[in-house]
């Protein structure tokens, strides 16, 4: 897929015009800071962020991500006068381009290599409880209410792959009733569902998120983006066709000097220290 023009690689050379981004050794935190609307997202923010996670399959300096909100809410959708309002005014076709854009941010998050972490509290409505869904792990607090509420505003519950992804994380009779009834999913209930990996206070979210992403980052990154691959693809297979699509995985992951690293310092009686080659 071609990058966008403002694209610059590192990712830490970059400079988003529609949310903060900072790269700390090898983990990209990605802010939407909005506080006032609760972090909703527009057009532009949709295409930006879009642009950031196919740039982040070429960047070998960012090991993970963590996407957060900025004022103790995660993030309430699409901004309701910069973007349902126009759509309003939009023919079939227009819908369309829309529709297809919203899906290609999901299908960026699922298709960079680095795994992706939510640090969600407050509102994670619409569009934003999408972004938590697509990421590979999800860290709430108590007042993280996520709500898929798509019925409330007279759509339909199948939006940016949450018929597909939603059920895969919490089961198809939960993720029925949260689409069909729109209803928030609070902090313990998200745990007990399986949405939630862990809950953390609000004022240690953030850094509870990082170390996480911090712990991924020190990792075989090879490894790591061939297991997010493969939990991604292996939904599509026979458990015969997993299998010997792992055996490949796993082949490739030995051909690494993070492999060989390991090894060695096991003998060592050492912790390995992972270089991502």
């Amino acid at each position: 897929m071609p990058l966008a023009s403002s694209i610059t690689l590192p990712l830490s050379g970059y400079k988003p015009s529609h949310f903060r981004l900072a790269v700390q050794n090898g983990v990209a935190q990605v802010t939407l800071d909005r506080p006032e609307k609760k972090n909703p997202l527009t057009f532009d923010s949709y295409l930006e962020l879009v642009d950031l996670f196919r740039a982040a399959v070429r960047d070998d300096e960012v090991k993970a991500f963590v996407i957060t909100g900025a004022g103790g809410n995660f993030c309430s959708g699409g901004d309701v006068f910069e973007i349902i309002g126009p759509l309003i005014e939009r023919d079939t076709k227009g819908l369309m381009a829309f529709t297809r854009m919203t899906g290609d941010l999901v299908k960026a998050m699922r298709a960079c290599p680095q795994p992706i972490i939510a640090a969600v509290d407050g509102v994670c409505a619409g569009a934003g409880a999408i972004l938590a869904m697509a990421s590979d792990i999800r860290v709430g607090t108590n007042s993280a209410a996520v709500s898929f509420l798509f019925n409330r505003v007279g759509l339909a519950g199948c939006d940016m792959g949450a018929c597909a992804l939603l059920p895969r994380i919490v089961g198809q009779g939960r993720a029925s009733e949260l689409l069909y009834f729109g209803r928030s999913l609070k902090g313990e209930e998200g745990m007990s569902w399986g949405f939630f990996n862990r809950l953390s206070q609000p004022e240690s979210l953030l850094d509870d998120a990082m170390a996480m992403a911090a712990d991924i980052a020190s990792g075989p990154t090879f490894a790591h983006a061939m297991t997010k691959r493969m939990l991604q693809v292996e939904w599509a297979m026979s458990v015969e066709d997993a299998i010997e699509s792992e055996a490949v995985a796993q082949a490739l992951c030995m051909t690494t000097e993070d492999f060989k690293r390991a090894f060695h310092a096991f003998a060592a009686k050492q912790r390995p220290v992972f270089q991502g080659d």
